[in-house]
């Protein structure tokens, strides 16, 4: 019986195993921020140690970055404790860092691809749910704990429990203007935010083959919120693709030799999974969350179900939603687009081809903020900036920005946004704010007016508008 792919990096991986214990784990990447790092960097101080393999160890802080004025000090004396301390702790542990204003600084789960950090194979951590989103590369990518950071730190090992293995399969073709985060929207409406529990996952399908390497940086991301401790897809040309020529990729013989490894991660034709689900990309259409967990979602333009369940019933409630309604023409607030789900050029490119032509509605607020400065350059050469201007909107300075409520860029009480981000939480996005998760052609087609009467600062099916 072959093992599947999630077993040949763990197994490729294993330092020893505990008797009736955990694993001890090498792990090839650690990436730093500033909100997880700062006690366990205070752990090594007061232990006299330091960091086993430096080398390894990425730092940049995101999560308290404003996304303006980077060039001057953050305001915030929180944020800016937070920024300093993981930039001084780089410096004397001897860390690269990429801080604000660095060219390659940007939000550490956007980095790390676009850098050729990530790789085919490698395990890799970060204190960061989301750092399932390196899965995309083929590598076996998870968040750890304040704990945990610090021991990987000082061993470059870390004790885990095996999970076990989930495979899902979609195939088919995706149809027009329904994208990778719909496809993971759907897929958490139908398992929930626990049918993953205690499983790594594996995408495959046709369907999934066919998805950009940014769109499958965005399924992988959301991975955590179906309960998985992580999700990954199986690297291929589309991928080696990708990595070629990335600052830190693999050059000439190692080029080669790196590839000819990477080709060999896949799961064997008759591997066994622990559990195995099976979807039609036929059935997915642009998806749109109307409760406070990325599970409660539903297609765009369906109506909203009537679950007696009491959270369900206390979501409904926070949200000023009720059941059976639609959420096509509510009125929207707030717009976001970004974050380590999909900030990309990819991202901006499609929140561009909905808004086109067509200008922002005067009420509502817009936050386009990517996900590193790379991408902000992309933004610029491709003139996307300028047809987006021109639109009524602005280019913001990269981070994590609206995604969570830690900087500046919060939404107030009670308004409603409409998130390319990955958590919809009460207060997520600033105490007592209401978030409805989409793509970024769902939030575009809320943010704009144009010749279409439904598109007035209003939410609006995107499949009326390309």
């Amino acid at each position: 019986m072959a093992n599947t792919l999630f077993d040949k990096i763990w197994d490729k991986h294993v330092v020893q195993i505990v008797d009736d214990g955990p694993t001890q784990l090498y792990i090839d990447r650690l990436y730093c921020h500033e909100v997880t790092s700062p006690q366990a960097f205070e752990g090594l101080r007061k232990r006299g140690l330091k960091c086993l393999r430096p080398k390894q160890i990425f730092c940049m802080p995101d999560h308290n970055t404003p996304t303006h004025d980077q060039d001057k000090p953050i305001a915030d004396p929180v944020s800016r404790k937070q920024v300093e301390t993981l930039e001084r702790n780089a410096k004397e542990f001897d860390l690269t860092y990429f801080g604000m204003m660095n060219p390659n600084n940007g939000i550490i789960h956007v980095v790390g691809p676009e850098q050729g950090l990530s790789l085919p194979g490698m395990t890799i951590v970060c204190g960061d749910s989301h750092t399932s989103t390196h899965g995309a590369m083929g590598a076996v990518a998870f968040g750890i704990g304040t704990s945990e950071v610090e021991m990987v730190l000082a061993s470059q090992c870390i004790l885990q429990q095996k999970p076990k293995s989930m495979r899902i399969t979609v195939n088919g073709k995706l149809s027009d203007g329904v994208t990778a985060k719909d496809l993971a929207l759907y897929l958490m409406s139908k398992i929930t935010t626990s049918g993953a529990t205690g499983y790594f996952v594996e995408y495959s399908g046709s369907a999934v083959r066919e998805l950009s390497m940014e769109g499958r940086l965005t399924l992988c991301n959301l991975s955590i919120e179906m309960g998985a401790r992580g999700g990954f897809i199986a690297p291929d040309e589309r991928t080696f693709e990708y990595i070629k020529g990335r600052p830190y990729a693999p050059k000439g013989e190692d080029w080669d030799k790196a590839v000819a490894y990477w080709k060999t991660l896949k799961s064997g034709d008759d591997a066994v999974f622990d559990k195995e689900l099976q979807f039609d990309a036929a059935d997915i259409v642009p998806m749109i969350t109307y409760g406070t967990n990325p599970g409660m979602g539903m297609p765009i333009d369906g109506t909203i179900p009537d679950d007696p369940e009491p959270t369900s019933q206390k979501a409904l409630k926070y949200m000023g939603f009720v059941p059976g309604e639609q959420l096509l023409g509510k009125t929207v607030d707030y717009i976001f687009l970004g974050a380590c789900t999909n900030g990309r050029i990819e991202d901006f490119r499609a929140f561009t081809s909905v808004v086109r032509g067509r200008k922002k509605a005067p009420h509502v607020v817009a936050w386009l903020v990517p996900g590193s400065w790379n991408v902000w350059k992309q933004i610029k050469e491709e003139g996307l900036d300028k047809e987006l201007v021109a639109a009524g909107f602005e280019i913001r300075q990269p981070g994590c920005s609206a995604c969570l409520a830690m900087n500046d860029d919060k939404i107030p009480a009670g308004k409603l946004a409409v998130s390319t981000s990955n958590r919809n939480f009460e207060g997520r996005q600033g105490p007592g704010s209401r978030t409805c998760l989409a793509s970024p052609m769902v939030a575009a087609g809320a943010a704009g007016k144009g010749k279409f009467p439904a598109v007035t600062g209003k939410i609006t099916d995107p499949r009326t508008l390309i």
